[in-house]
């Protein structure tokens, strides 16, 4: 089914296997950018700020995540390697072992999560079609389901997904699903009423702003897993950046709207059940045909963030198999409820990283193996943009700590490398 030499994260792709052009990566893109866990986001910020200030927040926070994931992306593209071992440039052989070991617990937490929004939708939607007794109403059932078929989908490789899957059919379903909820609110809310329903006040315009920042933030440290079979550095930053913005954009809105207009309840599942009585399910139905693109992300990523700290006689494939069942376990027990937590704490790991990685690569151009194995100077720069981000959070959180962080961890970096020189 794949040739698993062209996924060793190692080594740069070959020029044969550069074939994604900017549609195929618009595809990729557009849908990682959406899906359950996205509407989610989009409730969080609703009862804080209300419509008008959620959509602020999500297009600012959206802007900000997709042009530092498409610059990183275009670092995967140029070199060809894989996102952790693109990280050599910056610190080392060896300096890459910590943000690869945080990216693996990270995409087996993403992966957990959207395996349990998956798993909730689908027992949901098969509780009011067959009743809640009934077998299809199981939630271990859709657990074991989406897991293996995101980890089945994770063994297949990029190239086959993303080609095959996405462009040919997945992309439009979930298009189709995303036009018939937007229809859907025309019809049914008061969009004037909308507009003009002020939040109350709960979470601050800047924390909403890092939120949203966070969730493209959470595929920095996998973008290049995918943008290193780009065909050019053209291609990778539009197809990256005009599909992750569009995608997050529409469907944040959505589940800000939405939660707006027709929940009630704080509960969890709260989103979910209001969107399973639009058109008896289908669209939610759709959007969860379309989710495993993320799930499937989170595995394939974190399994090659797991061979560059592994024997490299142990396969993609076989680590793929141990990542999904890994984040299937999880799925089972997984609380929702700290969600937002958890989004924060990427941020405050990922953001100053590639404010290293950017600056490295864009303003010093180093762009050849940092000559010691550990770049203590570049790790470093990393530790004091992540205690800038905390300190700005405990002390200062309307101010908001993921810009910050990025270019205070950036400018150190830039300042004790030429200290070095």
């Amino acid at each position: 089914m794949k040739n698993n030499s062209i996924y060793t994260p190692a080594r740069p792709v070959s020029a044969e296997t550069r074939v994604l052009g900017w549609r195929d990566l618009f595809s990729l893109w557009f849908s990682l950018g959406m899906g359950l866990m996205v509407l989610q986001a989009g409730a969080i910020l609703a009862p804080g700020l209300g419509m008008a200030g959620s959509l602020l927040a999500i297009f600012i926070g959206t802007l900000v995540g997709v042009i530092l994931l498409a610059l990183v992306g275009v670092i995967g593209g140029q070199t060809g390697l894989s996102s952790m071992s693109s990280l050599t440039l910056s610190l080392g052989k060896k300096g890459i072992a910590l943000p690869a070991l945080f990216n693996i617990l990270q995409l087996i937490g993403w992966g957990a999560f959207e395996i349990v929004v998956m798993r909730d939708a689908a027992s949901l939607l098969a509780k009011q079609a067959w009743g809640a007794q009934s077998f299809w109403a199981n939630p271990t059932l859709w657990t074991l389901i989406f897991g293996f078929v995101a980890t089945l989908l994770a063994v297949c490789g990029p190239l086959a997904f993303i080609r095959v899957v996405l462009r040919r059919w997945g992309i439009w379903l979930l298009m189709g699903s995303c036009i018939w909820l937007t229809v859907n609110l025309f019809q049914h809310a008061s969009l004037s009423t909308l507009w003009h329903k002020a939040g109350d006040g709960s979470m601050p315009f800047a924390l909403a702003c890092d939120i949203v920042v966070s969730m493209a933030l959470s595929w920095l440290p996998l973008v290049s897993d995918y943008t290193r079979f780009g065909k050019s550095s053209r291609q990778n930053f539009l197809g990256t950046a005009c599909g992750f913005f569009l995608g997050s954009l529409w469907m944040m809105t959505l589940g800000a709207a939405y939660t707006l207009a027709f929940v009630s309840s704080a509960d969890s599942n709260a989103l979910l059940l209001a969107l399973s009585g639009v058109a008896l399910g289908i669209p939610l139905l759709l959007i969860l045909v379309d989710e495993h693109e993320n799930t499937f992300a989170d595995i394939h990523s974190a399994a090659l963030s797991g061979a560059t700290l592994l024997p490299k006689s142990i396969s993609i494939g076989k680590l793929s198999w141990g990542v999904g069942l890994i984040c299937t376990l999880i799925a089972w027990g997984i609380p929702l409820d700290r969600y937002e937590n958890f989004l924060l704490l990427i941020g405050s790991v990922f953001a100053p990283l590639f404010g290293v990685v950017l600056m490295h690569y864009f303003i010093l151009r180093h762009r050849q193996p940092a000559e010691s194995n550990m770049n203590w100077r570049a790790l470093s720069a990393w530790v004091i943009g992540i205690v800038t981000y905390h300190l700005i959070a405990q002390f200062y959180p309307n101010l908001g700590a993921t810009v910050p962080s990025l270019l205070v961890a950036a400018l150190f970096c830039g300042l004790l490398s030429k200290r070095r020189a």
